[in-house]
């Protein structure tokens, strides 16, 4: 139910009213299987990447319908600046790896690299500097999934996002299923 433009239609976005950010801005870091793993706040974050917007409607269980616009960065444009540890070349490296985002509150998703991939799912994911209008300065950046329906994996205030992948299953010597299935 969201709508966003592609990157070739993106119509630069002016930067919304401060929302009292203080002196001293939260910083959340993005860290693991990076080259050069970085530490951003909202304000370098608005300045160092180009802004997209997202006009999004998800279902909140507790709130009902929301309806919001976001502004800022394709995550994987900013995870791309950090290195990924992995060979571009290859297709099958890249669908291995997955991120972590963690909000102030604790609340956590999970999003594999492949959905934001361009050779993959190309999903828009954004980290927002601003949510209808307002920056997110002091709020904190937070996790924008523009085709998700419910807004389970909109994490707000993001601390930290972690990048690499993960051991597969082990599979149980013996059974055919692999890791997943039944004991005898």
């Amino acid at each position: 139910m969201s709508r966003l433009g592609p990157p070739s239609r993106t119509t630069a976005v002016r930067p919304p009213p401060e929302d009292g950010a203080s002196a001293h801005p939260r910083r959340f870091v993005i860290r693991g299987q990076l080259r050069c793993p970085l530490a951003l706040t909202v304000a370098e974050l608005r300045e160092r990447w180009p802004q997209r917007r997202a006009e999004v409607v998800f279902d909140c269980a507790t709130n009902g319908p929301q309806h919001h616009s976001f502004e800022g960065p394709l995550l994987r444009e900013v995870i791309d600046e950090a290195g990924p540890a992995f060979d571009a070349r290859r297709r099958k490296d890249r669908s291995r790896y997955v991120l972590a985002v963690t909000g102030r509150d604790g609340h956590h998703a999970v999003l594999s690299w492949a959905e934001l991939d361009a050779d993959f799912g190309d999903a828009p994911v954004l980290l927002a500097t601003a949510m209808d209008g307002r920056a997110l300065d002091a709020a904190g950046s937070q996790l924008v999934v523009p085709s998700d329906r419910c807004g389970a994996r909109y994490i707000s205030a993001i601390t930290g996002i972690w990048f690499g992948t993960c051991a597969p299953p082990e599979a149980s010597p013996g059974l055919s299923g692999g890791p997943m299935a039944a004991a005898p």
